[in-house]
């Protein structure tokens, strides 16, 4: 009985513990300031492939001239991916479909772009999405920029 109250008391502090890193970790990502929420698919779903399938919730951060992206569900400190402003063409924008209803934050828009020859799907709320479009197009004189 006692040994089940100690793998039971272990467990519990896992889990609270686990919790605990994900909050820091978010945190330590928001100090720095520009970050929203965005969830990213980095491959188009195949034929026959729901359009649901794919998504990962995220969080951006901008970082000079490019994007940070970091997954939620990680203990990871570095970013997953780094969209560089001078790669990125945004190709549309659009309301999430069928499934991605599902798969997404409510009153995320959908933007589909290249990156590095790359498709690039990000869905965002639309404010976040008015300031990564400000962003991009306040590149510095020069650089293109290619924004639909």
């Amino acid at each position: 009985m006692v040994l089940a109250l100690v793998v039971v008391g272990a467990v519990l502090a896992l889990i609270v513990l686990g919790l605990l890193g994900f909050g820091v970790r978010r945190r330590l990502i928001q100090r720095l300031g520009g970050t929203f929420d965005c969830s990213a698919r980095f491959r188009a779903p195949t034929a026959g492939q729901s359009l649901g399938k794919g998504w990962i919730y995220g969080v951006a951060r901008y970082n000079g001239d490019r994007v940070e992206w970091f997954r939620v569900f990680s203990y990871a400190v570095r970013p997953r991916r780094a969209l560089e402003r001078d790669r990125i063409q945004v190709r549309e924008r659009r309301q999430p479909q069928g499934e991605e209803e599902l798969a997404l934050l409510s009153g995320a828009v959908v933007l589909s772009c290249r990156h590095d020859g790359d498709d690039v799907e990000l869905a965002m709320s639309e404010d976040a999405l008015t300031g990564f479009l400000a962003w991009l197009e306040a590149a510095p004189p020069g650089q293109r920029v290619n924004v639909a």
